[in-house]
């Protein structure tokens, strides 16, 4: 049975305009029990950053994976568990491997890079209320 996996090419851009991460492989059609390395590349102004994957279901909200930062620290949700769904920085690369693929996985994946946003967040908010500060405009 063959698998379907698919990858956004959105790139996630901190506010600055300085960092961000670049998925560059759009679909990657697999075997029922093969192993898939999807690819993630990041650039980071910080010194410190958490690498995130995501997993979204058709028809569903994106669910967090797993969690990696550049000392080396690994989080996996339960239900991925690290010996099935794993990724480790490599310099500026993040590839997530899924081993023994199932059915299931078929899903779209997303690599995305915190911090996002950097600095006094309170200015974010600063300018999203009317003048009489009644009415939260809603900012797209």
């Amino acid at each position: 049975m063959l698998l379907y996996l698919c990858l956004s090419l959105s790139h996630f851009i901190e506010c600055k305009g300085e960092d961000k991460v670049t998925q560059t492989r759009a679909d990657v059609t697999a075997t029922e029990g093969d192993v898939v390395t999807l690819d993630c590349t990041f650039e980071s102004t910080a010194t410190y950053s958490y690498l995130f994957w995501y997993q979204q279901e058709m028809n569903d909200f994106p669910k967090y994976m797993l969690r990696r930062d550049t000392y080396g620290s690994v989080d996996n949700a339960p239900e991925f568990p690290i010996d099935r769904f794993h990724a480790a920085i490599n310099g500026t690369s993040v590839p997530l491997t899924i081993e023994k693929l199932h059915l299931s996985d078929s899903a779209v994946y997303y690599c995305a890079l915190q911090p996002t946003v950097t600095g006094n967040s309170t200015s974010l908010y600063k300018n999203l209320w009317s003048k009489d500060n009644t009415i939260l405009h809603n900012v797209h």
